[in-house]
């Protein structure tokens, strides 16, 4: 192991030999100087892990010694050490990066305290992670075996995503792995759930779910008021993790009321789940009441040019007689004109944005190199959101909204999951062409790898013809055609895709907040 090399600036430095003398006994070394003039030449020549520099000292004080430190290293943790207790100088010191801040008289186990936490930062979080996990990966092992109810498994989504983000940033990258096994077990579990309950949940029982359907009346509507105007944001193709991931910066501004998990309904695909939500209605319901506004698969035109019309006749079937206003953004200069000009939506009682940003990303990602190579895997898709979020024009639009004293519901339609297994499914020219999904007639398929609705009607999908039925994609598979087959593959495997049964696309955020 390599010594901790310090470098500890004070005036008075000869009394502090008993510190120093402890921490030689401890293994690391000191180099000591006297003003801050001497600490920025010996940083010309030498690398240090950590400085202690003394605030109060004759010549170059502490705080213009840090400025200049963090000019020549910025990365050098520096902990400042002060007589003085005064708010200015903890303001001004903190304003400049300081790693820690210890006040005089110091004992030596402050000052160890100070480097573990400055230094085994990463390592003791690490280890003591991995501990944790490995107690709960026991018990997630035995409750996934176990769960039998919606409730359950988002719960148990739930756990898993917090292990997720806690593990990502970890030195062990086999226990990452550990966990990323125990999501695969847990999807295959998933899946034989849904396959056995999901027709049940349109029976008319109340033990049942808030679906893509049922959405809007049971969550978006006890949140209206002509007292606050609210501002819904449909963020297209969300996963949880991805909220997790830009949820802080969203805390800047508003405090969080409700969080809780809705399922998407099946295909997990924004023409039917989006559909869904604004309509209030599951699929067959909007092609029977709605002929002139749904489109099926194998239809020309786009299957989401109709929310507006679906949402507006749905306010009128709940008698709610409310201003609202529908805005889709499919590019960042909409996005921006709609920031611009939010202030004048403050009159409405209800304003939707449908934000298609993360669709747009996951999507591309198939098509361009560059964002393969940005969103690989699951950590770097949250970090891509993440930064695509902080510089959007929807995070200019909370910004207004909070000011403008607006409730804020964030959502989404469906999530993804990034593909990694073909099945091979064979469809006449009229299949349709989603990888996740397939709806046509004389489908041949892998039934193991599927969810299969040979009966279109009892899950309330439409049917193109008579004979025709609907698969889903189970886990991580994604559907492939025999011909010119390991192409195919090869340019979609590790893709992230939607319109499948995974807890990924299907157990998706619903979030209510208010103005801070």
């Amino acid at each position: 192991m390599n010594t901790i090399k310090i470098l500890w600036v004070d005036d008075e430095i000869d009394l502090l030999k008993p510190h120093i003398l402890f921490l030689e006994k401890k293994n690391y070394e000191v180099t000591k100087c006297q003003s801050g003039t001497e600490a920025l030449d010996l940083l010309d020549d030498h690398n240090f892990d950590i400085i202690f520099l003394d605030e109060n000292m004759p010549g170059l004080s502490g705080i213009e010694t840090l400025s200049e430190i963090k000019e020549k290293k910025d990365s050098v943790p520096v902990v400042m050490i002060t007589k003085s207790e005064e708010e200015y100088i903890m303001e001004e010191a903190i304003g400049s990066k300081i790693a820690d801040y210890l006040i005089k008289p110091v004992n030596p186990n402050q000052i160890l305290l100070s480097l573990k936490k400055n230094l085994d930062n990463s390592r003791l979080v690490s280890e003591k992670t991995t501990a944790n996990y490995q107690q709960e990966f026991r018990k997630i092992a035995m409750d996934m075996a176990m769960v039998n109810s919606f409730e359950g498994w988002a719960e148990l989504y739930q756990r898993l995503l917090y292990w997720e983000l806690q593990l990502e940033d970890i030195e062990d990258t086999g226990m990452f792995e550990i966990l990323e096994s125990q999501k695969v077990e847990a999807n295959s579990q998933f899946f034989k759930f849904v396959d056995k309950n999901y027709p049940d949940w349109f029976d008319g029982s109340e033990d049942a779910p808030v679906m893509s359907h049922t959405l809007f009346k049971e969550k978006v509507v006890p949140e209206i008021s002509k007292e606050q105007p609210t501002l819904l944001v449909v963020i297209d193709n969300l996963r949880y993790d991805q909220w997790k991931a830009f949820e802080p910066t969203v805390k800047n501004y508003y405090k969080k009321e409700q969080e809780v998990s809705y399922f998407s309904i099946l295909p997990t695909a924004t023409q039917y789940a989006r559909n869904a939500i604004f309509s209030g209605l599951m699929p067959s319901e909007m092609k029977k009441k709605h002929p002139d506004l749904w489109l099926d698969d194998i239809d020309e035109g786009g299957k989401n040019m109709n929310e507006n019309e679906f949402l507006t006749a749905q306010l009128q079937r709940l008698g709610l007689d409310i201003k609202h206003e529908y805005y889709k953004i499919t590019n960042e200069r909409s996005g921006k004109t709609l920031a611009s000009n939010f202030k004048g939506l403050k009159d409405n009682d209800l304003t939707v944005v449908v934000y298609n940003f993360v669709d747009m990303l996951s999507h591309s990602k198939t098509e361009m190199e560059v964002i393969k190579e940005l969103a690989s895997n699951d950590k770097s898709y949250r970090s891509l959101t993440q930064s695509w979020f902080k510089n959007s024009p929807l995070l200019e639009m909370i910004q207004q909204a909070q000011h403008l004293g607006f409730k804020l519901l964030i959502t989404t339609d469906h999530g993804t999951i990034n593909v990694k297994n073909p099945s091979k499914v064979i469809g006449d020219k009229n299949t349709s062409l989603n990888l996740r999904y397939k709806t046509g007639k004389s489908l041949t398929y892998e039934r193991k790898e599927v969810l299969e609705a040979v009966n279109p009607k009892e899950i309330y999908l439409p049917s193109i013809n008579m004979s025709s039925s609907f698969i889903f994609a189970k886990g991580d598979y994604f559907f492939a055609y025999p011909n010119n087959y390991n192409h195919y593959v090869s340019y979609y495997r590790n893709t992230y895709q939607h319109g499948g049964v995974s807890l990924e696309e299907m157990i998706i955020p619903f979030i209510v907040l208010n103005p801070r």
